[in-house]
């Protein structure tokens, strides 16, 4: 399948594999709401041998045959081809709602800094899922700038798989681009929640997580996100009896350390850091607590950015009596010196109220709601669902219970420095072993 003419949007997705499931992703392509001539479809195959590329090739326009599987990543080579102003990433298993795609095309038309236009996805099982920081966007529903995109050297193909979202949003963040997710631009994704974590991604989550710290992240934040996620990463495949490709990870994560330096060009500001990990967004709503009489608080979910949490309860003078989080509690198990506690211990608590610690607005919400169920006291979530592509910056609301809280002003800006990373927070935290910050006393 050919065109003439120069497409506005060129669809690439990556494969391995599975014929059937990418042929009723491209089907549904057909749906998206675009004449044919304005887009095209580049599938990348990596190395299938079940006939996948042969059944894919009818109703693409490119098609790219690897002689080896390079991941989801592999869709760098499809970017290479592309002739489109836009271009949208999607998984083999993902593809988007009708009318989703025109209204990113209008986004981009009316905000010329956007660089990169996140979809929300939808689940088979009703749910939803999304990044872990606040406007980095998922793989699997993505539109981005064409122009943007090669300004900053593309897709890392070298990541294979997982973090690569990160990347990418840092890179593009720091050259002046904004990064947006919004509400109104849907995918649908086949995956399932309960799909089992393989040892091939718990490596490459562990490696590329290290390799992003160091590539983006200034210090002392850098050495505060290792040992979180370390940490984090650690417990998790102990869980799945996956310690070995944890312990791969890190190993290949920290050998990559010389990518600090290649990369220190893209090394996060103050302000570019602050829009993905909130430090004084969280510090601000805290410091309201504290003035309203909020002494004591109880932190729902060891999310992936708790620290930001953490750090803002100390800041402002709060005491966290505990974390609540079922999947990683364990007998005296603690963040920090705080204690983890599975959600129905922590219910029995008595603070004065309970803060969800994630800044992922897909589990923020599901905590918020189940704890307003539970609790008698308020229940604290700062970080709502994203606006629509119709209103321009994000702004995310924050929820207090099942009401809407006004959205905050943005607080002025700071230099992340040892001196705004008290000693009393960072200290004992980043000198060495001892610093391990999931502990398990004896």
């Amino acid at each position: 399948m050919t065109q003439s003419k120069s497409p506005i949007v060129s669809f690439v997705l990556a494969t391995h594999n599975r014929a059937s499931v990418v042929l009723q992703t491209l089907a549904h392509i057909a749906d998206c709401g675009l004449d044919r001539t304005d887009y095209e479809v580049i599938v990348v195959d990596n190395a299938s041998v079940d006939g996948t590329p042969d059944a894919a090739a009818i109703h693409t326009d490119v098609l790219i045959r690897l002689d080896r599987n390079a991941g989801s990543c592999a869709k760098a080579f499809g970017c290479e081809r592309a002739r489109g102003a836009y271009i949208v990433f999607l998984d083999d298993d993902s593809y988007p709602r009708p009318g989703s795609v025109g209204r990113m095309i209008e986004a981009f038309e009316r905000h010329r800094s956007l660089g990169a236009a996140g979809f929300t996805a939808h689940l088979p099982d009703g749910g939803q899922e999304c990044s872990a920081l606040p406007g980095v966007f998922i793989g699997c529903g993505v539109g981005l700038r064409t122009e943007a995109l090669r300004a900053v050297g593309g897709l890392d193909a070298g990541l294979f798989m997982q973090a690569e979202e990160y990347d990418l949003s840092f890179r593009l963040a720091m050259t002046g681009w904004t990064v947006q997710v919004y509400g109104d631009l849907k995918v649908e994704h086949l995956k399932t929640n309960q799909t089992r974590r393989s040892e091939r991604t718990t490596y490459y989550d562990v490696r590329n997580n290290l390799l992003v710290l160091a590539r983006y992240l200034p210090s002392p934040p850098r050495r505060i996100y290792e040992e979180d996620w370390l940490a984090r990463y650690t417990i998790l495949a102990e869980r799945s009896g996956q310690t070995d490709a944890c312990a791969r990870g890190v190993r290949a994560g920290r050998r990559a350390w010389w990518q600090r330096f290649k990369y220190r060009r893209y090394r996060l500001d103050d302000d570019i850091f602050e829009r993905f990990f909130t430090w004084r967004f969280v510090e601000r709503r805290m410091i309201d607590l504290r003035a309203d009489g909020v002494r004591t608080v109880v932190l729902a979910d060891l999310g992936k950015n708790v620290y930001a949490f953490y750090r803002a309860a100390k800041q402002a003078g709060v005491e966290i009596v505990a974390i609540a989080d079922d999947t990683f509690a364990a007998p005296s198990r603690r963040y920090r010196g705080v204690p983890i506690l599975p959600v129905a211990a922590a219910i029995r608590l008595t603070p004065d109220a309970y803060v969800v610690s994630n800044t992922s607005y897909v589990h923020a919400g599901i905590r918020q709601a189940d704890l307003a169920n539970r609790v008698d006291q308020p229940v604290f979530n700062w970080f709502g669902s994203p606006p629509t592509s119709r209103c321009g910056e994000d702004h995310s609301a924050a929820i207090v219970d099942r009401g809407i809280a006004e959205t905050p002003k943005v607080v002025s800006k700071e230099v992340i420095s040892e001196e705004v990373v008290s000693k009393e927070v960072v200290s004992k935290e980043v000198s060495g072993r001892s610093s391990l910050l999931l502990t398990t006393e004896n």
